[in-house]
Order: C-alpha cells, then sequence, then structure tokens
C-alpha cells in the first residue's frame, strides 16, 4: 500500500485515531472565507521521501479540494466548502477546519513566495512523539480529553494570540508541496 506524507497529513482528518480540536473553526472569531483565494489555486505535489519521486497531487479549485493519484485518478473523495469544511484567513495562514461529530479539526496552509506551500498539522499519531506534544501543550493551555468510538481528541480553546503562538513554537508540522501548475 502506497502513503506519500501528504496523503497521510491530509487522510488524518478521516481515520485518525488522535487528534488537538476545537469547540469552533479557528481562529475564533474570523469571518470564513466564502471561496479559496485565486492566489492558493493550483496542483500542488509532494515528493515521496522514500524514492524521491512526486507523489499524489493536491488540486485546490475555488469551491474546495480534490487530489489524485500518480495515474491522474482521482480519490479520497472531494473537499468542498460548507458548514464542515470551513476556509479561514489569518496572519499569513490559510487555516483549513474540518468538522468530526461535534469536533473541529484543523490543518494549516502557509504560502511560501515561490508559490510553493506548507501543509501543517499538531501531528499525534506517534505515539511516542505525540505524548510528548501533548506534555508541551498542557503545559500551554488547558487540554480536555474527549473519547469518541474508537477516537481520542484532545480540545484546546486559545485565543487567537495563543494559537499563532502555537504555530510559532513548532507545534505545526509537516511538509511542503511545490506547485505544478495553476489552475482556472
Amino acid at each position: 500500500m502506497r502513503i506519500s506524507l501528504l496523503v497521510l497529513f491530509w487522510s488524518l482528518m478521516l481515520i485518525s485515531c488522535k487528534e488537538v480540536s476545537f469547540k469552533e473553526p479557528q481562529p475564533a472569531g474570523i469571518p470564513a472565507l466564502k471561496e479559496v483565494p485565486a492566489a492558493l489555486r493550483g496542483s500542488y505535489q509532494s515528493y515521496d521521501q522514500t524514492s524521491g519521486d512526486f507523489s499524489d497531487t493536491l488540486i485546490i479549485e475555488s469551491w474546495g479540494y480534490h487530489m489524485k493519484d500518480k495515474n491522474d485518478k482521482d480519490w479520497l473523495g472531494k473537499g468542498t466548502l460548507s458548514d464542515s469544511l470551513v476556509l479561514k484567513y489569518f496572519e499569513n495562514y490559510y487555516f483549513v477546519n474540518f468538522k468530526t461529530g461535534d469536533q473541529w479539526v484543523v490543518r494549516l496552509v502557509k504560502q511560501n513566495s515561490n508559490g510553493s506551500i506548507e501543509f501543517l498539522a499538531i501531528d499525534l499519531q506517534d505515539e511516542v512523539k505525540g505524548k510528548d506534544v501533548l506534555k508541551k501543550l498542557s503545559k500551554k493551555l488547558k487540554v480536555k480529553e474527549i473519547k469518541r468510538k474508537d477516537d481520542t481528541f484532545y480540545q484546546i480553546n486559545p485565543s487567537q494570540a495563543q494559537l499563532m503562538m502555537l504555530i510559532k513554537d513548532g507545534f505545526f508540522t509537516g511538509p511542503k508541496l511545490d506547485k505544478i501548475k495553476r489552475s482556472n
């Protein structure tokens, strides 16, 4: 089974067992965008860290996103901006908020000057590293553990300033994706 780093991070929203979550889309108090800005639209690829080859392609359009594999076949379905997929922009970051049950999970997109993007998340998937991240996080914010079936959420409620501090302190990490072409 092939799993690229991009696929792993993007899929975490759907299959994750452990996630940092929020009561509402982040950052709180910032209005949602009605469509994806033109500057962010396009096709992006990450490199497979094992082979060095390009892996799956993330395609961002005005209405949301979809993904294609190496054979140009759509997979994973489409993510359409809605009341359960909310995009916000604040301090040079796009906040992609996914609703899962009564929890919100956040991914960040940072657009670089060369057109590439960084796709960032608070990664709790590795058991040892995840415990370390949670320990550090609990020193900065109150963390509420919420169990839902097989999933565990670690809910936080940061202010805008606290959320930006988590970003600056390196809590959000992830791969860089290179822009390969611009969509219409």
